[in-house]
């Protein structure tokens, strides 16, 4: 199909805080995608980002759903914690395709859940992990498939950044194991991925977790030992307690032929690259304007071919299942103060634990034509709702 004749897929943003803005400036930035609409439980929220992108805002997903039927697939960027619920529901109910940010789901089983889901129902999901399209990142990715770098000795993530107290205070959902995740889901999340992906698989994490710098429920430090399957051992140090400032938010790769490091605001900078050291600069790139940098259009352009070119998703359901079991492992080992197995389907008790009362603030009144029977209902709070 001639690219001038594609028909754009339309795409809906549920959640309207900061990183939100992003997906719109992406969307409209790629061809074969359209937004369609934007919706936030705070009216205000939903009402800027759509004036400045000219759609329609809505406060209640279900309503904009309704009254855009021509929408294919919708973006959920509502906390962590409610990504599960509102994503199955999407699925289950309106048979849209979902894109779901960082850090997916909080638990493995959630996420094979939905994949199921979407799979019987004959949709996608599409998994946000944007800094993989970072230049810097896939120039050592090439290293390590090409054997530049030899075989991998050691690979160290370092995020030391700063929150606040007042950051934590912003909303009720962050700080908390229900819905947000302590500094390795939220902030760390993305480092931690690419250690795997980079790393290749890890067999096992030794992991302590503590709470330094904030009056939370979660960690704001964690430290951990990593063993990978392919021999090569790994640190890391994931903080929001340095202050006053972010310092640093790097991975760095030893082998057996040299060395390489990614840094800067958002994994941009090729800051070491032995093997070559004047690719440092052409495959660095300039996020000062941009914290999130340039990979959610990567991402979108994923899509567009997908739909449009029939092109494989770049993360799988395993590949994204890896990372969340990852990332569960940390909590599992904080839990039991060893070593555990980082592919396994054991879950923590702390991380994505049920909290209804603050769920409640999350979910949205029912509206017409809701059937109360259907598969997957819950019966939603009426409560006065909070910003996702």
């Amino acid at each position: 199909m001639n690219p001038s004749q594609k028909i754009a897929q339309k795409v809906v943003v549920v959640g309207c805080g900061r990183i939100a803005g992003h997906h719109c400036r992406s969307i409209a930035e790629v061809e074969g995608i359209e937004l369609a609409g934007v919706c936030d439980l705070a009216q205000d929220k939903a009402k800027a980002y759509g004036k400045e992108f000219g759609v329609p805002s809505f406060t209640n997903y279900r309503e904009m759903l309704e009254s855009l039927p021509e929408v294919n697939t919708v973006a959920v960027i509502t906390p962590s914690g409610m990504h599960f619920e509102h994503g199955l529901e999407i699925l289950e109910r309106y048979r849209k395709n979902i894109i779901v940010e960082k850090p997916t789901f909080l638990k493995g089983s959630q996420l094979e859940t939905a994949y199921a889901v979407a799979e019987k129902q004959g949709l996608s999901l599409f998994p946000v992990f944007q800094n993989r399209h970072n230049k810097a990142v896939q120039r050592v990715r090439k290293a390590i498939q090409n054997d530049e770098l030899g075989k991998i000795r050691i690979i160290s993530v370092r995020v030391r950044w700063c929150r606040p107290q007042r950051y934590y205070d912003l909303a009720p959902w962050r700080g908390t194991f229900a819905q947000d995740g302590g500094a390795l889901t939220n902030q760390g999340i993305h480092h931690l991925d690419l250690m795997r992906y980079l790393g290749g698989e890890v067999s096992q994490v030794n992991a302590t977790m503590r709470t330094l710098g904030a009056n939370i429920e979660v960690e704001d430090t964690v430290v951990g030992s990593v063993q990978f399957k392919s021999g090569a051992v790994g640190a890391l140090e994931v903080t929001t307690a340095a202050r006053p400032i972010d310092f640093e938010a790097s991975i760095s790769i030893v082998g057996e032929k040299g060395l390489a490091q990614i840094g800067g605001i958002a994994v941009n900078e090729l800051q070491i690259f032995t093997p070559d050291p004047t690719a440092c600069a052409e495959n660095s790139e300039d996020f000062s304007g941009c914290v999130y940098g340039y990979g959610h259009q990567a991402l979108y352009r994923d899509i567009s071919s997908y739909f449009h070119d029939g092109a494989s998703y770049p993360v799988s359901k395993a590949d994204a299942l890896g990372s969340i079991r990852l990332l569960q492992s940390f909590y599992r080992s904080d839990e039991v103060g060893t070593w555990v197995k980082a592919d396994s389907s054991e879950e923590s008790s702390r991380l994505g634990r049920a909290d209804e009362k603050l769920a409640n603030l999350y979910r949205i009144p029912l509206v017409a034509p809701v059937d109360k029977q259907a598969p997957g209902f819950q019966e939603e709070s009426r409560k006065a709702p909070h910003a996702y």
